[in-house]
């Protein structure tokens, strides 16, 4: 499973997109959902399994990157140990 095609269920994104034009089109979205949408964003995260204490306290300590990019960062950690997760059960069978 692609990182693209797992996050493509939350945001509306092209899954041709390359993985290093994604967080860019995530911190825009979050940007977004920040100023606009906050009950969606927490929608979001809740869905993708961020911890939220996790969260809270990247938000308080990162300095040098918005809100949005904090965010953006730790979702796609998210995915990512989801997917390694996968791979990791996916191969034992």
């Amino acid at each position: 499973m692609s990182l693209t095609k797992i996050i493509s269920k939350d945001f509306d994104i092209d899954e041709n997109l390359a993985e290093n034009q994604l967080r860019d089109v995530l911190i825009t979205a979050f940007a977004y959902l920040i100023d606009n949408d906050f009950p969606k964003l927490i929608q979001i995260l809740y869905k993708a399994d961020v911890d939220q204490y996790k969260l809270k306290e990247l938000l308080e300590t990162v300095e040098g990157k918005s809100s949005a990019e904090v965010i953006a960062d730790a979702y796609l950690d998210r995915q990512l140990a989801k997917i390694e997760t996968w791979k990791k059960y996916s191969s034992k069978g």
